[in-house]
């Protein structure tokens, strides 16, 4: 038998944690994995961003339009004829922030009080991160639920003016989910 004065404490607490038995709370299947979970998929993808160029058109802008999933992973892309290509860029940048922060881009603090400070400090995170991050606006999430399911990340108008191109994309989204 090993008594503490035969060796020293900490090898009786080494000897004691060793011969414990193992932990039993097994989890159940059902908690190990999420089960139907909202997903958008290539078809409500497309469905945005067909209405989105409508808008866009409506609007007499050539825009860039990105949706991703909510993992910010792109679903689908176009780019109008005349858009920039450099807003193709910004169109999945602005896309893959409003997925992954699940909030509309723009400049932060949101409420538009000027910290500009934070917003460069940001701006250097995104370079340092591979550029997936702006403060940009015209990256809306597209919820369903209360559960942010992706987003669109438009870009070639105003912040404003991508805005409302990505929100109207998404609208036809919701009207249609809603029938």
């Amino acid at each position: 038998m090993i008594s503490l004065r035969s060796c020293g404490f900490a090898a009786a607490l080494a000897l004691c944690l060793a011969v414990r038995p193992a932990p039993t709370g097994e989890k159940k299947p059902s908690e190990l994995v999420t089960r139907d979970r909202i997903q958008l998929n290539l078809a409500g993808a497309e469905m945005i961003v067909a209405e989105a160029k409508k808008k866009a058109e409506e609007l007499k802008l050539k825009v860039n339009i990105a949706v991703v999933d909510d993992g910010g992973h792109l679903l689908s892309f176009a780019r109008m004829d005349g858009a920039r290509p450099a807003s193709g860029y910004t169109a999945i940048t602005k896309a893959v922030t409003a997925a992954t922060f699940r909030q509309e881009t723009g400049p932060l603090p949101p409420k538009g009080e000027p910290d500009v400070l934070l917003n460069l400090s940001l701006q250097n995170a995104a370079a340092s991160g591979g550029g997936k991050l702006t403060t940009l606006k015209g990256g809306v999430p597209v919820v369903v639920d209360g559960q942010v399911i992706g987003a669109v990340g438009v870009g070639g108008g105003t912040g404003e003016q991508d805005a409302d191109v990505a929100r109207a994309g998404i609208k036809k989204l919701l009207d249609a989910l809603r029938k």
